[in-house]
Protein backbone atom coordinates (compact mmCIF):
# COMPACT_ATOMS: atom_id res chain seq x y z
CA UNK A 1 0.00 0.00 0.00
CA UNK A 2 1.39 3.50 -0.96
CA UNK A 3 2.05 6.56 1.42
CA UNK A 4 -1.22 8.53 -0.63
CA UNK A 5 -4.34 6.46 0.84
CA UNK A 6 -5.38 7.08 4.56
CA UNK A 7 -3.82 10.57 4.77
CA UNK A 8 -6.39 13.29 6.27
CA UNK A 9 -3.17 15.53 6.09
CA UNK A 10 -3.24 15.57 1.81
CA UNK A 11 -6.78 15.10 1.70
CA UNK A 12 -7.08 18.38 3.70
CA UNK A 13 -4.84 20.07 1.59
CA UNK A 14 -6.68 18.84 -1.36
CA UNK A 15 -9.95 20.66 -0.15
CA UNK A 16 -7.94 23.77 1.04
CA UNK A 17 -6.29 24.30 -2.48
CA UNK A 18 -9.70 23.90 -4.53
CA UNK A 19 -11.35 26.32 -1.61
CA UNK A 20 -8.79 28.75 -2.22
CA UNK A 21 -9.54 28.80 -6.05
CA UNK A 22 -13.44 29.17 -4.69
CA UNK A 23 -14.41 25.71 -5.81
CA UNK A 24 -17.14 24.40 -4.28
CA UNK A 25 -16.87 21.20 -2.10
CA UNK A 26 -19.28 19.37 -2.52
CA UNK A 27 -19.88 16.24 -0.77
CA UNK A 28 -19.68 14.50 -4.37
CA UNK A 29 -16.81 16.38 -4.93
CA UNK A 30 -15.39 14.72 -2.12
CA UNK A 31 -16.59 11.43 -2.19
CA UNK A 32 -15.10 11.58 -5.69
CA UNK A 33 -11.13 12.79 -4.27
CA UNK A 34 -11.77 10.36 -1.09
CA UNK A 35 -12.28 7.57 -3.58
CA UNK A 36 -9.75 8.53 -5.67
CA UNK A 37 -7.01 8.85 -2.59
CA UNK A 38 -7.92 5.64 -1.63
CA UNK A 39 -8.06 3.33 -4.77
CA UNK A 40 -4.68 1.39 -5.51
CA UNK A 41 -6.90 1.03 -9.01
CA UNK A 42 -6.81 3.17 -12.14
CA UNK A 43 -11.10 3.95 -12.57
CA UNK A 44 -12.90 5.33 -15.44
CA UNK A 45 -15.93 7.42 -14.36
CA UNK A 46 -18.52 4.53 -14.50
CA UNK A 47 -16.30 2.80 -12.29
CA UNK A 48 -16.10 5.79 -9.74
CA UNK A 49 -19.67 6.25 -10.24
CA UNK A 50 -21.20 2.80 -9.54
CA UNK A 51 -19.12 2.41 -6.38
CA UNK A 52 -19.82 5.64 -4.99
CA UNK A 53 -23.48 5.36 -5.78
CA UNK A 54 -24.58 3.32 -2.63
CA UNK A 55 -23.35 5.80 -0.21
CA UNK A 56 -24.30 9.03 -2.58
CA UNK A 57 -28.14 8.16 -3.70
CA UNK A 58 -28.39 11.34 -5.34
CA UNK A 59 -25.14 10.94 -7.34
CA UNK A 60 -25.40 11.13 -11.36
CA UNK A 61 -22.64 9.89 -13.77
CA UNK A 62 -22.92 13.47 -15.21
CA UNK A 63 -21.88 14.90 -11.47
CA UNK A 64 -19.09 12.98 -11.26
CA UNK A 65 -17.60 13.51 -14.84
CA UNK A 66 -18.36 17.34 -14.42
CA UNK A 67 -16.26 16.67 -10.97
CA UNK A 68 -13.38 14.76 -12.43
CA UNK A 69 -13.01 17.68 -15.40
CA UNK A 70 -12.63 20.37 -12.29
CA UNK A 71 -9.83 17.82 -10.86
CA UNK A 72 -7.82 17.63 -13.40
CA UNK A 73 -7.91 21.00 -14.59
CA UNK A 74 -6.76 21.23 -10.93
CA UNK A 75 -3.78 18.73 -11.48
CA UNK A 76 -5.16 16.82 -8.70
CA UNK A 77 -6.04 14.15 -10.95
CA UNK A 78 -4.41 13.03 -14.22
CA UNK A 79 -6.49 11.52 -17.02
CA UNK A 80 -4.62 8.31 -18.79
CA UNK A 81 -5.38 6.96 -22.06
CA UNK A 82 -4.58 3.48 -23.22
CA UNK A 83 -4.22 2.56 -27.19
CA UNK A 84 -7.51 0.56 -28.51
CA UNK A 85 -9.70 1.79 -25.65
CA UNK A 86 -11.95 4.51 -25.36
CA UNK A 87 -12.41 4.73 -21.60
CA UNK A 88 -10.48 7.08 -19.77
CA UNK A 89 -9.04 5.93 -16.66
CA UNK A 90 -8.16 8.62 -13.88
CA UNK A 91 -5.25 8.53 -10.85
CA UNK A 92 -4.66 10.70 -7.82
CA UNK A 93 -1.83 12.63 -8.24
CA UNK A 94 -0.87 13.37 -4.87
CA UNK A 95 2.40 11.02 -4.80
CA UNK A 96 5.20 10.86 -6.91
CA UNK A 97 4.88 7.41 -8.86
CA UNK A 98 5.02 6.85 -13.14
CA UNK A 99 2.05 5.32 -14.99
CA UNK A 100 3.20 2.47 -16.78
CA UNK A 101 0.71 1.30 -19.63
CA UNK A 102 0.38 -1.99 -21.58
CA UNK A 103 0.13 -1.48 -24.92
CA UNK A 104 -1.77 -4.68 -25.28
CA UNK A 105 -3.83 -5.56 -22.88
CA UNK A 106 -3.98 -1.99 -21.57
CA UNK A 107 -2.97 -2.82 -17.66
CA UNK A 108 -1.77 0.69 -15.76
CA UNK A 109 0.85 -0.11 -13.24
CA UNK A 110 2.43 2.67 -10.62
CA UNK A 111 5.96 2.59 -10.28
CA UNK A 112 6.98 4.68 -6.97
CA UNK A 113 9.59 6.84 -7.18
CA UNK A 114 10.78 10.37 -6.75
CA UNK A 115 10.29 12.22 -9.95
CA UNK A 116 12.06 15.22 -10.67
CA UNK A 117 10.30 18.44 -12.14
CA UNK A 118 10.86 19.68 -15.46
CA UNK A 119 9.08 22.74 -15.15
CA UNK A 120 11.37 25.51 -14.51
CA UNK A 121 14.12 24.19 -17.53
CA UNK A 122 11.54 24.14 -19.80
CA UNK A 123 9.59 26.96 -19.53
CA UNK A 124 13.00 28.82 -19.15
CA UNK A 125 13.72 27.38 -22.73
CA UNK A 126 10.50 27.87 -24.80
CA UNK A 127 8.54 30.47 -22.94
CA UNK A 128 5.66 27.86 -22.04
CA UNK A 129 3.80 28.55 -18.93
CA UNK A 130 3.62 24.55 -17.48
CA UNK A 131 0.66 24.40 -15.47
CA UNK A 132 0.91 20.34 -15.36
CA UNK A 133 3.45 17.82 -15.52
CA UNK A 134 2.67 13.72 -16.36
CA UNK A 135 5.13 11.09 -17.13
CA UNK A 136 3.16 8.01 -18.42
CA UNK A 137 5.70 5.12 -20.00
CA UNK A 138 4.51 2.95 -22.60
CA UNK A 139 5.17 -1.02 -22.75
CA UNK A 140 4.32 -4.35 -22.98
CA UNK A 141 3.64 -6.00 -19.36
CA UNK A 142 4.87 -9.24 -18.47
CA UNK A 143 1.84 -10.86 -19.02
CA UNK A 144 1.62 -9.85 -23.00
CA UNK A 145 5.55 -10.65 -23.73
Amino acid sequence: MSDHRHSLGVYEDILNQLKAKGIRLTESRKAIVRYLMMSDQHPSADVIYYDLLPDNPGMSLATVYNNLKVLVEEGIVSEIKVNNDNTTYYDFMGHDHLNIVCEKCGQITDYYLPIPSFKEEVESQTGFRITREQMILHGVCPNCQ
